[in-house]
């Protein structure tokens, strides 16, 4: 029998458009002779379809576009694809299912088992589990069908084999039931270094049942969510047969009557998971939201370059809008590695001082004379900021281009950036990437993606600054990036207290890296949706009380 695995990109909502891609998959599996063609979860409604679910009509509207996709399989191959669905529930019960369409009708339906409440995921808002998984007959094999995270049961983080609520292992109820084949229909969410993660746990099922495994996952962002794709079969032995690409759409076929021999896998590095992570994230809101054109201040400095490059690379250079705007405090060279940086990346860009401006606020009745006798303190620091984020969007208001934030996760965790200032905009690029990552992913761009300077070498050697000073430097108030990171890192995705966190490193700093972190949520709360790349992003994946008292 060959299969084919249709590793898509769906859109949330667009169910005629969805239907769509997979009739269109469906013509191409037809030619190549396939029988079953495998898609990805909850793909009709495309994931996550949040409180879509609860829409009144959108569910019957999901079971509405499975009928109309079956009826197409009467001379086509047949389909297995992911939907919510109500039919045959109790009423006001909705199910995550997957469905074998088979010549012109639904000849089989499975519900997920497991529903996520954790990190990003709050499954069991919207859904109903099952509780007695079977396997789906097809071509005289037993197919052991399951969804997602059916196939995560005992995994530290999921923590169901302690939860007397859920049942026991999907697979292991499915294996009870001499399978043939797994099939895993996924939407499982990207996270630096997971696909290694998903490969070693699917492969440890399939070693220690003896049974081939095809693992379908979606590609493509959604929101705050990008998911990599990296789809992939395995044999009895858990040895890859079939890998597929990261991060881009892709169709593969499968043999089951003659499995392909093992092939050899590469795990990418760390920052080309988190260069790739960002530049499908960014495309894809973008081009879902309907936005074609973008714009960002150019400072100059490490992070304002790294979302350039992001942005171009994404939505095309000519696409990208950058706005030089130095003050009084920028540098000379700071102005010249921002021209010399979208020179390089073929960005078009403007020069507008904001001195003027700046200047004129001084002056003003309005404001007194606070901003005189003190001209670079911290309100002063602000406005430029603030100047700085209204210009960008002007240009996003007359032109309609999406304005980007380019603050990176070490400042916003420690409230180093402006409300209205350097957070303004409709996307937060680099929400979720440290400043020590943001340095590294630069130099893979120079010495690897590109093999070329196209960061300015001199951006990735000098002092970050924000320059709203004068001789002002980042490290005159927080400690060295390595030491923050390192300190954050552990506090936000290991939840570590301070007092272990002491044993490592000077108490003074770990404690105000603390107080920093928990009092500056009310900053992260009002900044743009951005990229989650950590198992701990800002957002829906940590959700923090901004009035607390916890020391």
């Amino acid at each position: 029998m060959k299969i084919a695995l249709a590793q898509l990109n769906p859109i949330v909502g667009d169910l005629q458009g969805n239907l769509a891609r997979a009739l269109k998959t469906l013509e191409q599996a037809h030619g190549a002779g396939v029988e079953l063609v495998v898609f990805s979860e909850l793909f009709v409604s495309g994931y996550p379809p949040k409180d879509l679910i609860l829409r009144q009509g959108f569910v019957t509207a999901c079971d509405s576009a499975i009928d109309e996709l079956a009826a197409k399989t009467t001379d086509q191959p047949a389909i297995l694809i992911g939907h919510p669905t109500a039919r045959n529930l109790p009423e006001g019960r909705i199910a995550n299912a997957a469905s074998l369409l088979v010549a012109g009708k639904i000849q089989a339906s499975i519900q997920k088992c497991l529903l996520p409440n954790y990190d990003v995921f709050d499954e069991r808002r919207y859904f109903r589990p099952a509780r007695d998984p079977q396997p789906i007959a097809f071509h005289g094999l037993n197919l052991g069908v399951h969804i997602c995270e059916d196939a995560w049961w005992g995994e530290a983080e999921t923590g169901y084999h302690s939860d007397p609520y859920t049942l026991s292992n999907p697979i292991e109820q499915l294996a009870k039931h001499k399978i043939d084949l797994f099939i895993n229909l996924s939407a499982s969410p990207f996270e630096i270094g997971k696909a290694a993660r998903r490969r070693e746990l699917i492969a440890r099922h399939a070693i220690r049942h003896q049974v081939p495994f095809v693992f379908v996952n979606q590609v493509g962002g959604n929101d705050d969510l990008v998911f990599d794709g990296n789809s992939f079969a395995l044999d009895a032995q858990g040895q890859t047969v079939l890998s597929m690409l990261p991060f881009e759409k892709d169709f593969q076929i499968l043999d089951f009557a003659n499995f392909p021999l093992p092939v050899q896998t590469f795990e990418p590095s760390r920052e080309e998971d988190i260069l790739d992570g960002l530049v499908l994230g960014l495309k894809d809101y973008m081009r879902k939201c309907r936005f074609t054109d973008c714009v960002l201040g150019l400072s100059g400095g490490i992070d304002s370059a790294l979302a350039a490059y992001v942005a171009a690379k994404a939505v095309g250079p000519q696409h990208v809008h950058g706005l030089l705007m130095p003050s009084r405090y920028s540098s000379q060279h700071s102005v010249e590695d921002a021209r010399q940086l979208a020179e390089n990346i073929g960005i078009p860009f403007d020069l507008i001082t904001i001195d003027q401006v700046h200047r004129a606020f001084e002056k003003s009745e309005v404001v007194g004379t606070e901003l005189l006798d003190e001209p670079s303190g911290l309100p002063s620091q602000n406005l430029q900021a603030r100047i700085r984020g209204a210009l960008v969007m002007i240009q996003s208001n007359r032109h309609g281009w999406m304005a980007l934030a380019t603050g990176n996760k070490s400042e916003l965790a420690v409230g180093y950036c402006t409300l209205y200032g350097d957070m303004v905009g409709g996307f937060a690029v680099l929400n979720d990437v440290f400043k020590s990552d943001v340095y590294a992913v630069c130099r893979f761009i120079n010495e690897s993606r590109e093999q070329k300077p196209v960061i300015p070498t001199h951006i990735l050697t000098k002092p970050p600054s924000a320059e709203l000073a004068p001789d002002q430097f980042d490290q005159d108030v927080l400690p060295p990036y390595h030491i923050l990171d390192a300190i954050l890192e552990r506090l936000i995705e290991e939840h570590e207290s301070v007092e272990s966190l002491i044993e490592d490193f000077e108490p003074q700093t770990v404690r105000w890296v603390a107080r920093q972190l928990d009092r500056n949520e009310f900053k992260r709360r009002q900044m743009p949706p951005g990229i989650k790349l950590t198992s701990r992003a800002f957002g829906t994946g940590r959700r923090m009380p901004m009035a607390a008292r916890f020391e």
